[in-house]
């Protein structure tokens, strides 16, 4: 059986994949790597303990949800055995709003969590999310201190992967969702700038795509990862 390595978002917990996972149905083994709670690590550091807990006897893909996408095209260019797809999911090789990536400096001040926090997410996160998802995303993000999550954005705002996306050569899936307003599509076009290979699927969903229609995007890699089944333990 195909594993699925799942990186979490910005939270990091992996919470958020229950009902996700759910809808996959047992066909994959679905691996959540969740992030600490309370250290402030760089993206470096959060692809270090991803790494760490890779499969090493079974075939997997590897899925980067939003923040994530940057570590898991770091690890799929460095091409560990077994890798069979990489899958961003609304994500991003460089983040594509230039004026926030300016703002850099600022990510220490930002604030991240309280009224204007749930505020904000009510306007990237419109009727598509139900309470019960918004729910969810408050709960998750309770778990994480604030200075881990200021670091998170801090790396975020400053992390381009351009040059590793280039050397990815399993085949790739970019879930795109056509409501997104926090990685607008023009994160998609850069990804496939560097990678013209790469399959785009596009869902009528906010940003938190893997939570507002979780089958819907099972489907779709359900789909984009039968080849992948078929081949042997490592590469094709």
């Amino acid at each position: 059986m195909t594993a699925l390595v799942l990186l979490p978002g910005l939270d990091g917990t992996g919470l958020l994949f229950a009902d996700f996972v759910a809808e996959l149905g047992g066909e994959f083994e679905a691996i959540v790597l969740p992030y600490p709670t309370d250290e402030a690590l760089t993206y470096a550091q959060l692809e270090a303990t991803a790494r760490a807990s890779l499969p090493i006897d079974r075939p997997f893909a590897l899925l980067g949800e939003s923040f994530s996408g940057p570590i898991a095209i770091s690890i799929a260019a460095s091409r560990p055995p077994g890798l069979v797809a990489l899958i961003l999911c609304c994500s991003f090789a460089r983040y594509p709003r230039r004026i926030l990536r300016l703002l850099r400096p600022l990510a220490s001040v930002v604030p991240v969590k309280g009224r204007l926090v749930s505020l904000l997410r009510g306007i990237v996160s419109p009727r598509r999310v139900s309470n019960e998802v918004q729910a969810k995303l408050a709960e998750a993000n309770a778990k994480v201190s604030r200075p881990v999550l200021r670091r998170r954005i801090k790396e975020l705002l400053r992390i381009d992967a351009r040059s590793q996306l280039r050397k990815v050569d399993v085949p790739v899936l970019y879930l795109a969702a056509s409501q997104d307003a926090v990685v607008p599509f023009g994160a998609c076009r850069e990804i496939c700038a560097c990678l013209p290979s790469v399959r785009v699927v596009k869902l009528e969903s906010p940003h938190f795509l893997l939570q507002a229609i979780p089958r819907q995007a099972a489907n779709a890699i359900r789909d984009f990862l039968k080849p992948a089944q078929t081949h042997p333990f490592g590469r094709a």
